[in-house]
């Protein structure tokens, strides 16, 4: 509707005259229309004052990073009241639910926006960069390709292309039509051709002179410009803002701050693969020895940074957290209230992995459904998250022959290979731990299922022979072997 009332507003020259404000630029080979129209922002009243545009660079993949940034510096235009927003473009695409996001964004945005492509507007860039009031292309540029594909590069079925389609048909069709005068005659075209916008994703629509049948359309800037999908050639950001017909202005864009940046680095899938090995392994070590150490703080500590960023952007949903959550509380129920390793241990090594996995499925593939490359994906994120293990349980025995071997740096908190008397080390009397066998006694420590016991008025290390033995329960000695005491609770005996 804002784009209709602008060409309205074009065409009665008595307004346009008293208001001294003009339209958006119009596209090459149009000039009757128009001759000197530029974009106007919302309540400008000349050109004379400074203009305030706000630039917002989108040079990376479009994904939850990207997003970040992208909805704070929209919303600190709006704080600013800048009269523009400036995209700066260079994008080969990227995820299609963060791209339709965006585009959804440009569309309802209350000031104009101009979108400068620097290099390329490919695949999800070219669904964004549609979405703008004008677009400006570097020469070498182009803009296109838009077919969906999945992360090996491979098409997705008709189902996802359909999807995208209507996406781009859509936002070409947002844009409204626009008047081209001839004489006395007056002709309404689109202002975007959605039949050009539809034929960057699907290579079954032939426009003769455009593209052919088979073929995913992509336009160079010339092509852009001469097909109605580009206001103007420009080589650099002060050259499209002078092509739009702004004199005097002021460039302001998002300086990013430091939680910023490490939320943008925590959300890497580089750290996020690196996070899931702090995880696996401090759950693995944490398996081995009894007790609440460090190695479950360091896996507790890994699924906060893992999980945080990610939901904060919104890549995380609320019900994959809630499936780690459960996965970590049946686990430690494994580890401290119930002994042996059995059905809660599973169902929540299975949970951990499964709220890992589906962080990193694309939430398009739920959204169509049950289909081959869903699968295909989902297997991929298990793959990813269980390979992540296996590097992190191997890693884990590496780091533990480094860091605890003698003479290293943490070394002292290793048991040497070897020991003497000299060095004040006695070995237990075997003779004396053979003659506690029947012995009765009590559990000095929890044996889960190693621990402390006490015979008599002594203390000595044992292992239950059966399950989990409570702190302070009889117990009665039932072997020696190798200088270790094997116990069971007395009324099991």
């Amino acid at each position: 509707m804002k784009k209709i009332l602008s060409v309205l507003i074009l065409n009665l020259c008595t307004i346009a005259a008293i208001s001294g404000s003009a339209t958006r630029p119009v596209t090459p080979g149009n000039e009757a229309a128009s001759d000197s129209s530029v974009l106007t922002p919302a309540g400008q009243a000349s050109q004379d004052s400074t203009t305030l545009i706000y630039r917002c660079e989108m040079k990376k993949m479009i994904a939850a990073p990207l997003w970040r940034s992208v909805k704070k510096s929209f919303a600190e235009a709006d704080s600013l009241n800048a009269d523009f927003m400036l995209i700066h473009m260079n994008t080969y695409g990227g995820q299609v639910d963060i791209a339709d996001s965006m585009r959804t964004l440009i569309l309802n945005y209350d000031i104009p926006v101009m979108v400068f492509i620097d290099n390329q507007a490919i695949s999800a860039g070219a669904l964004i960069a549609v979405a703008a009031d004008s677009i400006y292309m570097r020469s070498g540029a182009s803009i296109g390709a838009a077919t969906v594909v999945d992360q090996s590069g491979q098409k997705m079925p008709d189902k996802y292309q359909s999807f995208m389609r209507g996406m781009m048909r859509a936002t070409a069709e947002a844009h409204g039509k626009k008047p081209v005068i001839d004489g006395r005659d007056t002709t309404w075209v689109w202002h975007r051709d959605p039949e050009i916008a539809q034929a960057m994703v699907d290579p079954s629509i032939v426009l003769r002179g455009i593209v052919d049948t088979g073929q995913v359309l992509t336009l160079t800037a010339l092509e852009a410009i001469k097909y109605g999908f580009c206001e103007g050639q420009a080589e650099t950001v002060e050259e499209v803002i002078e092509n739009a017909g702004i004199k005097e202005y002021t460039i302001k864009e998002l300086k990013l701050t430091l939680v910023d940046k490490i939320i943008m680095l925590l959300v890497n899938p580089v750290v996020s693969g690196l996070l899931i090995m702090l995880i696996i392994g401090g759950i693995y070590f944490e398996l081995q020895s009894p007790g609440v150490g460090f190695p479950l703080a360091a896996a507790l500590f890994g699924a906060l940074l893992y999980f945080a960023p990610l939901y904060l952007e919104g890549v995380a949903a609320n019900w994959h957290v809630v499936i780690f959550v459960a996965g970590v509380i049946l686990l430690l129920v494994e580890i401290f209230a119930v002994p042996g390793f059995g059905v809660t241990g599973v169902l929540g090594i299975i949970g951990i992995v499964t709220g890992l996995a589906l962080v990193m499925v694309d939430k398009i593939v739920f959204r169509f459904g049950p289909s081959v490359d869903g699968v295909k994906e989902i297997t991929g994120a298990f793959a990813i998250v269980i390979l992540s293990a296996v590097l992190s349980f191997v890693l884990s025995l590496w780091l533990s022959r480094k860091l605890f071997a003698p003479n290293r740096l943490f070394g002292s908190l290793a048991l040497e290979t070897s020991v003497n008397k000299a060095d004040g080390f006695v070995s237990f009397d075997t003779g004396k731990l053979q003659s506690l066998v029947g012995s009765h006694g009590v559990a000095h420590t929890v044996l889960r299922p190693s621990g402390k016991v006490m015979v008599g008025d002594e203390v000595y290390p044992a292992v239950a022979e059966t399950g989990f033995i409570a702190r302070g329960t009889d117990i009665i000695v039932r072997r020696e072997e190798q200088g270790q005491l094997y116990v069971v609770a007395a009324d099991k005996a």
